[in-house]
């Protein structure tokens, strides 16, 4: 076989060398110990929680050694496109706070000296790698149609072997020169197909930085390279793209483990120096019968990214849960350095664990509910209204009406050192701080078992008199316990305890009275602030209802 002619044959329109491929995207120069990452998602309109994993190792590891983080699109296959998906993939990956470094952006070939970063405009780079192995006897075209492949296959299962393209059913791997020449003239379309030089039954090593050393089964398949509309494969076209890009290290999910042995064979075959592989373990999760399985997008609908933007979950919340699933010891520096950046973390691939991390949506919000708690109320109302103003608009209108008056009632128990611990999520926010305007008020809980209305309407009585609104905090106390004593009831809870029936009660009683006047609920933040924010005027006015 003319090697030479039969990728003349087949690319005579390429004349680009990959010695001039090579000096258009030349080593970057970066400092020794610099690491160029990358993250590579399909625009299929479904962006998982799990890509939040891979993106994040990416971004750290880049980025802690003064490296390059990149976003390429791997839009090869066309049936899998969505419309508005890589809109999706950018803006799911900049509201979480990845920042790139280069790569795509949207109607372009994206930003940076490595481009384009759409695959799908990468043609003409695959093609002169496909025509070079061409040259070198390591590819060939492939005539065989879809029926014809259906049935190689059926005949493979019915002698019990391996399905696939190789060997004594690889029939168009060693066609003639005449032979590819008369498919073509007789308008046949083909695929490209990699010779692999791969034995059934040989083993390769490999050095996984998560998963340690592997013996993995080499590939003998002929894998299709390019598909008869010149669009290379994924397979093909990453590595194409990690060598070009100047990619050193390719995080990804444990299930591209059993493609591993042919990206080892391609970049060899291919001359490139191979990038460190870094495997991440599925996010399982638990079954009702004890059990594990893998988190997914058709049965969970925490499994989808674009979940924990509408539920109101804080960016750096989900960012903490993430990095506390990837390394061990993140909550422990977290307790440690409670006000530090994740970013000051010192991230290590060796903290890593090689097993399946359990999804735990309890802990998550454990972790929201602590940086939400340590948020300045002027951060929590910009979180807060931009998470209104997409989900709820009308209590979005409200918090712009008044910015003063919503960052007042955002104070109420934060700050110091044992801040309140509410929130998970800013989606909880709308009903909770309701009660605070007029309109949105209403009495939702029942009075205390021990509280009738008579005598709920009898505690206001006393209380409307009382009640001064130039008291502080100590003063409004003291004179609840001063009015809780006039009106039979004990000053303290322990006075009560001690002696229940010399009293109606005690001043928690009174508490909860007013609580609910006030609020319209029996549990809320401390009933002194929120007078206080509520102002005299409205306090009054809810004073003076009745049961």
């Amino acid at each position: 076989m003319d090697y030479r002619a039969l990728s003349q044959l087949l690319f005579p329109h390429v004349t680009e060398t990959i010695a001039e491929l090579e000096a258009r995207f030349p080593e970057r120069g970066l400092k020794e110990g610099a690491k160029v990452t990358r993250i590579a998602p399909s625009p299929t309109g479904f962006v998982h929680f799990g890509n939040l994993f891979p993106a994040l190792v990416s971004e750290r590891l880049a980025h802690s050694s003064d490296g390059v983080f990149l976003l390429r699109i791997e839009d090869t296959d066309s049936k899998r496109k969505v419309d508005g998906a890589v809109e999706l993939i950018l803006s799911s990956f900049a509201y979480y706070g990845m920042r790139f470094d280069e790569g795509a952006l949207i109607d372009e070939g994206g930003f940076g000296n490595y481009g384009p970063y759409y695959q799908s405009l990468r043609a003409p780079i695959y093609h002169v790698f496909a025509k070079s192995l061409l040259e070198q006897g390591l590819a060939y075209p492939c005539f065989c149609t879809k029926e014809e492949l259906e049935a190689q296959h059926a005949k493979q299962e019915a002698l019990k072997l391996t399905p696939g393209y190789y060997g004594d059913y690889a029939p168009c791997r060693d066609l003639t020169l005449n032979e590819i020449r008369a498919n073509l003239d007789a308008g046949k379309s083909y695929v490209l197909r990699l010779r692999s030089p791969g034995v059934p039954g040989a083993r390769i090593r490999f050095d996984d930085l998560i998963k340690g050393t592997l013996e993995l089964d080499e590939n003998y398949m002929d894998a299709v390279l390019l598909k008869s509309d010149g669009i290379p494969t994924y397979h093909f076209a990453h590595a194409v793209d990690d060598h070009l890009m100047r990619v050193t290290h390719v995080v990804r999910g444990e299930e591209w483990l059993s493609t591993l042995p042919l990206h080892i064979q391609l970049f060899s075959l291919l001359g490139f120096k191979r990038p460190k592989y870094v495997h991440i373990a599925h996010l399982m999760k638990r079954t009702p019968e004890g059990g594990k399985r893998k988190l997914s997008k058709r049965q969970d609908p925490e499994a989808t990214l674009s979940f924990y933007r509408k539920a109101g979950y804080p960016v750096e919340g989900v960012r903490e849960y993430v990095m506390s699933v990837l390394n061990s010891n993140y909550e422990d520096w977290r307790r440690a350095n409670p006000d530090l950046k994740l970013e000051d973390f010192p991230f290590s691939i060796q903290k890593m664990s090689a097993s399946g991390a359990l999804f735990d949506l309890d802990k998550l919000d454990d972790i929201s509910k602590e940086r939400i708690a340590r948020m300045d109320a002027k951060s929590v109302y910009y979180e807060l209204l931009s998470w209104c103003e997409e989900n709820e608009p009308d209590f979005a209108a409200r918090l712009k009406a008044d910015p003063g008056y919503a960052e007042a009632y955002l104070s109420i128990g934060r700050g110091g050192e044992k801040p309140r611990k509410d929130f998970a999520k800013f989606s909880e926010m709308p009903q909770a701080f309701a009660f605070f305007y007029d309109d949105l008020f209403r009495i939702t809980d029942p009075l205390p078992e021990n509280i009738t209305a008579d005598e709920a309407n009898r505690i206001l009585d006393a209380y409307e008199s009382a009640y001064c609104e130039s008291d502080d905090a100590q003063a409004w106390f003291d004179r609840l316990r001063k009015l809780a004593l006039t009106l039979g009831y004990a000053a303290k809870p322990k006075d009560y305890q001690m002696d229940p029936a010399a009293y109606r009660g005690h001043v928690g009683d009174l508490s909860a009275v007013l609580r609910l006047v006030l609020t319209g609920r029996r549990n809320s933040p401390d009933l002194y602030q929120v007078m206080q924010v509520l102002g005299a005027a409205r306090s009054r006015a809810r004073l003076a209802k009745r049961f």
